[in-house]
This record gives structure tokens, sequence and C-alpha cells, in this order.
């Protein structure tokens, strides 16, 4: 029997960082037994008018004057003249100029209470600086990676691959959403979403080969730990028997936590700040901002070389009258890991959980980030929270947490020995006092590249060349239901929450919820109200719940809709009942189906503006 032959020639992985993006391939017409797997090497403007390439492109894009670049300096190899500066560039050029950088875009994509599609970006700018939202941002840097593919791959351009682009487990479901239509608007049309710890266990399984299996067995719990840029990234994986085979089940995810090498970076430039104010040197905010990019360039050096212990910083100043001079200070390493290693990884208890504080009620519209800086706090709850969730899938008993037997690291922040290895301190530090065993740190993982890696890779376990992560979706999704009753001066009405989608739900599966029919109110604007459980596992379809515990479902931003009457009068309520499902690419629809006529109102997990 022939061999079936891929209409794909290359199965491309993308990781749309927040603070670097990179790109990985795999030949799915090479030899099955040893397929051609290689990150590709991205053109970019390291300065105006210098073309390199790196296997990094970083997701920042500035917003350039037009007296900064002469049109001749910005020259790509697919193009004359680029009008958005993007990669190093943008970062260089930021370093200098903080208030015409935008940076973060990703983080920003998944904040639901602002209009994603609204140009805002870069915050607080001066009104001659031309504004791009979060979705223009991330397509933006989407062409770039596009065009150099296509550059270098014309007889196999990438709108006519099989893509694959890694977003955050605990992305919610508008921004999985605008992230699969970014894609779809540069011309992507074979597309799939991938959990980013997902793609990261897949690049570690393709990196050790058939060996993987001699470093798990049945019954293991791999908790994997993505520390990156923007956010923390939390994730569990069983492993279980599968007819005499081993077999990887994506068991748990966490909350999507802004906090990450960002917040280590401005966390750096405050401490530097003080120093210069012990000094008697003052900064203005905007120099902050700027410090806080030169403080993330000089902890990368620090970091990655041993034999360096302190890197020169520059304050950035709008001129020596402003000024007096310009400002010359420097970063150790010294205060680089006393910053990073105490402050973000704290020697703490298991049943120490990140603290909440009440907040002033006016705020400068910004990222929700974590209030708490310690990650291993974070991922204390985390693993208390998902204590069940191994269920019959691992021998250990329940307890106070689950207690994981292997760790994966990924991600830039935990390339830093001194950091993973706190980390895995106080991991063990709590199995020891739980009387479990030591777990073990699975190496042979590239924390830059992983995820674009195995996103590629996956590309090809779809065809049938590999392992494969069963998972679906992460939560538990519901829709709020108001309950009829008469009205009680200065109450709402109860609000219920109807199971649509359980937690596991395979892609290209549908369910139906035939057995409650509700009133749909159609040719008018309504809201619907949605959640998400992490926790909630064994809810089904139909499940409706009319009370719940405020760390059992995640309130999901509203969707604001005007439905098509469909010839029905306007404020109508039809007779419907309610189907979901989950698309090829990953992201869940929700449809309302008349009873009378069988007519299908589809919900869209879009965004309103706020």
């Amino acid at each position: 029997m022939s061999e079936e032959v891929t209409p794909f020639r290359y199965a491309i992985g993308i990781d749309l960082g927040t603070t670097n993006s990179v790109m990985s391939y795999v030949d799915l017409q090479s030899d099955p037994d040893d397929p051609q797997h290689k990150v590709f090497s991205i053109p970019q403007l390291s300065a105006p008018g210098v073309v390199e390439e790196h296997s990094q492109l970083p997701s920042f894009l500035y917003q350039a004057h037009e007296s900064e670049v002469a049109q001749g300096d910005r020259v790509l190899p697919w193009s004359d003249s680029t009008s958005a500066l993007v990669g190093y560039v943008a970062r260089s050029m930021g370093t200098k100029t903080p208030l015409r950088l935008v940076a973060s875009a990703k983080s920003w994509l998944c904040h639901g209470a602002v209009d994603r599609r609204s140009g805002f970006l870069p915050l607080n700018s001066p009104d001659e600086v031309e504004k791009v939202s979060p979705f223009e941002a991330s397509m933006r840097y989407l062409e770039h990676l596009r065009d150099a593919w296509d550059h270098q791959n014309p007889d196999s351009p990438m709108a006519a691959q099989d893509v694959t682009i890694t977003i955050p487990a605990s992305f919610d479901p508008a921004a999985r959403e605008l992230t699969a239509e970014a894609a779809k608007e540069i011309g992507l049309r074979k597309l799939t979403l991938l959990e980013e710890p997902q793609a990261a266990v897949y690049s570690w399984v393709k990196a050790l080969g058939d060996q993987w299996r001699e470093h798990l067995q049945v019954g293991d719990i791999v908790l994997v730990v993505d520390v990156g840029g923007g956010t923390t990234d939390l994730s569990l994986v069983a492993v279980t028997d599968d007819g005499g085979n081993l077999s990887l089940n994506r068991i748990a995810v966490g909350d999507h936590i802004l906090l990450g090498g960002d917040n280590m970076d401005l966390a750096l430039a405050y401490r530097i700040n003080a120093k210069l104010n012990a000094e008697g040197k003052q900064l203005q905010p905007w120099q902050i901002q700027g410090l806080t990019h030169g403080c993330r360039d000089a902890k990368e050096q620090l970091l990655a070389d041993g034999s360096i212990e302190s890197v020169p910083l520059v304050v950035p100043s709008r001129g020596s009258k402003l000024m007096g001079s310009t400002l010359r200070t420097e970063l150790t390493r010294q205060e680089v890991e006393e910053t990073l290693v105490d402050g973000f990884f704290p020697q703490a208890a298991v049943s120490e959980h990140p603290m909440q504080q009440a907040r002033g009620a006016l705020t400068q519209m910004g990222l929700p980030y974590a209030q708490d800086a310690g990650i291993t706090r974070h991922l204390a709850a985390f693993l208390s929270r998902q204590s069940n969730a191994a269920g019959d899938l691992s021998s250990q008993q329940s307890g106070e947490f689950i207690q994981p037997t292997a760790v994966l690291l990924n991600g830039g922040v935990l390339k830093a020995p001194v950091l993973s290895n706190r980390l895995m301190d106080v991991i063990n530090g709590w199995l020891q006092q739980a009387g479990a065993s030591q777990a073990r740190l699975l190496e042979g993982a590239d924390l830059d590249l992983a995820v674009a890696k195995g996103a590629a890779y996956f590309g090809s376990v779809k065809q049938g060349k590999g392992v494969r992560i069963r998972g679906g979706i992460a939560n538990a999704y519901y829709v709020g239901i108001e309950s009829a009753m008469p009205a009680v001066p200065g109450m709402p009405p109860p609000m219920q929450a109807l199971c649509v989608a359980p937690f596991g739900m395979e892609e290209g599966a549908e369910a139906e919820v035939k057995e409650r029919t509700f009133g749909l109110v159609v040719g008018e604007p309504v809201n619907f109200k949605f959640f998400g459980s992490a926790v909630r596992r064994d809810d089904q379809p139909g499940t409706l719940l009319d009370f719940w515990q405020p760390e059992e479902l995640e309130s999901l931003p509203d969707i604001e809709v005007t439905l098509s009457a469909e010839g029905r009068a306007a404020g109508q309520a039809v007779p419907v009942y309610l189907a979901a499902g989950v698309t090829e690419i990953g992201t869940l629809k929700l449809e309302a189906v008349s009873v009378e006529d069988g007519h299908r109102w589809q919900v869209e997990f879009e965004v309103r503006t706020q």
C-alpha cells in the first residue's frame, strides 16, 4: 500500500510571544523517520538601514517620527519600504523613545476590559503618535513572519501550509478568536491554535525521540511552568496507559497570570531609580519607562553570561538642558539576583497563596497585572486548587495539593539557573513536607525556542507521525440564565449558570442541550453573560447551577449583540435550545436553535467596546 502524501509541504509553528516571536517548521514530505525540523531565521531591521537574521523577532512595534528614519533605511528584502518598524529595530529605538513603542500587545489582546480592536497603543503617548490596536499589532508581527517566509519560499507560500500558532492555555475564548482572526486576515487558510505548555511538552518529546518514555512512567504528573515575558502559564499533564503504550493527557491549566519578565524589568528599574534618588538624582516617569527597557537588556546579559558582574545603563534624556547632564549608572549581578530571586520566587509554604489588596476607586487604564509578584505563591494556589485534578489517572492520594512527579520548565525567564534552581527547591520543599518523592526536572528543552519547535512538531503529529497530547478545552464553559421571579426592590434577578461545554471537550465535538428551553430576545441589543471554570470537571452539558463558590466560576467579558429578527418582531422572545461546539482551531462557538423552525443564531465570542 502506498504511503499517503500530505497536501502540505510544511508544518509551520509560530510562537506569537509577548516579548519575542519565533517560527519553526517541519518538512512533511521529507524522510518520515527523520523529518527536517528547523528554526526559521527571520530577516529584520536591527537598526535603520541594517538587515540581519535572528531566530527571534522581538514583539515590538515602533511608531517612528517621519524625521527619525529615512525611507531608504526601512528597506527589507521583500519590500522597498515598510511602514511598521517591528523586531529588533523597534525594541532598540523604543529604549530611547518609549512613548512611541508598542509593547505587550499579546497581553492587551486578552484584556477583556478594553476594546481590543480600538487603536490606543502606545498607551498614554502624545496625540501625534499613530495609535494601533492590540489586534492590529499582533497582525503586524504575523505579517512580518509571513513575508519573511514567502520571500525565502516563493514556491511554498505560508498561506498554503499547515500553520499552528501557540496561545497561553489560559486565553479566554475572545482572545482565541482574535488570534485566529488575525491569522486569517493575513491569508492563512489552514490554521490550528495550540496551548503553549502543550507545545513545550511536544518540543521535549521531539528532542528526546523515543527515549522520552524512559523518563516518564504511568501515573506520573508533569507540571509545566512557563514564565515568559508577559505571563506565567501553568499546566498539568498526566501520563497514562493506552493499550500498553504511554499516553499524555493535559488535565489542568492555571489562570491567566500577567506576571513575567516585564514585571521583573520594571522592578529592576525602580531599584535603579531608588539608587539614583539616593544620589540626589530625580527621574521623570517617562525616563523610568525608558530605563525599564534598558534594564531588560542588561538583565538578559547578566543572566546569560556568568562572567559579567555589571552592565552600564544610560538613562534616556531630552537634552542636557533638561537633565543637566546625561545620567549613567549600572545594573549589577547582585542587584538582579536579589531583586528577582527573593522578589519573584520567594520561599513560600504551599499554603501561602497570592495576596490580594483592595484596589483604589480610580486607576489609570492599564493591563490587569497580578497584584502579588510571588510566582511561587501563584504556583502553590494552582497546585492546591487542582488537588483532585488527576482523578483515577494517578495513584497518588488526594491531599492538600496535587503532587507533581516531574517538572518541565519553559520561557526565557527560567533560562537563568539561579531562578530555575530556586523554583525547583521550593517545589521539592513542598513535596518533602508532604512525604512525597522529589520531582524530577525534565531536561532537554530550549526554553526560548521550545514553543515554536513544539508547534511545528505538532503539525507532523496531526499527520500521524508522533505522540499526541489529549486534552480538549481547558475549562468548562457556562452561559448565564436570568431566573424568572417577581421584582424585588434593590435586588437583581438571581443568575444561574448553564453548562454548555464541559471540560476536555475535543475539537470538532458538539453538544446540544435540548432538554431545556429558553427565550432568546431578537432584534434589539442584549447581553450574554459567560463563565468559565478550571475546577468543575464533572459538569456535563445541561447542568444548571443556581449556586457556586466564588473560586469555582470565573466571570468572562459580557457579549453585547443584536441578533437578527429573521422576520420576527424586534424584542420578541423566541423559544430556543442551546448548542455548543469546539471548532477545528480550538475556539468555542455557541448557537441558539429555534424550537419552532430550527433557525440558528450564532453568538460570537467577541469583545464589546467599554
